[in-house]
């Protein structure tokens, strides 16, 4: 059996957990001496591969480790580009009702911004698009590069990353999806939306596993 390498905070969570279940995820934190942001993907890698169990208002309890709840034979093998779904773009001048009435129909949490030669320069999401309605701007007429979250600080994966680390970048910046890239092969600065990474993806990666 394939077992998912645990990083070394993860280990110890899992000895505190078992000589004091259940144990809320403040009192770990505690224990480690961090703050409760600072553990959040690796409790979350820990209760998604079944290691750890977690139940509201109680906190967490050790599950063990076993071939059916790591299910690592198959998750190792799964890269990003296996579960990617295809991105939705649009350009830096479209208006910002444009990119409304685009994110509602396309039922999407965030919608990625290129530039005139289809470079990813931005994104934005449904919260990005409320403060701006709320906050009086002109929606017909404001352009939604004037919003958006701007490369590089936008949040991005590469198509052969891992499930794994899709997940924690998720979880760790609290965003409901972000852009699968591929670089230009002449300007490493550039790069072009290929996919989208959400947690819709990783649910149903999950439950197909699980399935079957």
């Amino acid at each position: 059996m394939s077992i998912i390498q645990l990083n070394q905070r993860q280990l110890k969570i899992i000895d505190i957990v078992k000589a004091n279940e259940p144990i809320t995820s403040e009192s770990i934190a505690a224990h480690l001496n961090v703050t409760r942001a600072t553990l959040r993907s690796d409790l979350a890698i820990l209760t998604m591969t079944g290691i750890l169990d977690a139940r509201p208002k109680v906190g967490y309890f050790y599950s063990g480790v076993s071939e059916i709840n790591l299910m690592s034979n198959k998750i190792k093998d799964k890269k990003v580009e296996d579960i990617m779904s295809m991105p939705i773009l649009v350009k830096k001048d479209m208006s910002i009702y444009e990119v409304i009435v685009t994110m509602f129909l396309a039922d999407v949490g965030s919608i990625f911004i290129i530039d005139d030669d289809e470079f990813l320069c931005g994104i934005v999401s449904r919260k990005d698009l409320l403060k701006a309605t709320i906050g009086g701007a002109d929606i017909n007429k404001m352009p939604i590069g004037m919003i958006m979250t701007r490369m590089p600080n936008v949040v991005t994966i590469t198509k052969d990353e891992d499930i794994v680390l899709a997940a924690k970048k998720i979880i760790e910046h609290e965003v409901d999806s972000i852009p699968v890239i591929e670089y230009d092969k002449h300007d490493k600065t550039q790069a072009k939306a290929v996919g989208r990474m959400s947690k819709t993806n990783i649910t149903k990666l999950f439950l197909e596993l699980t399935d079957n």
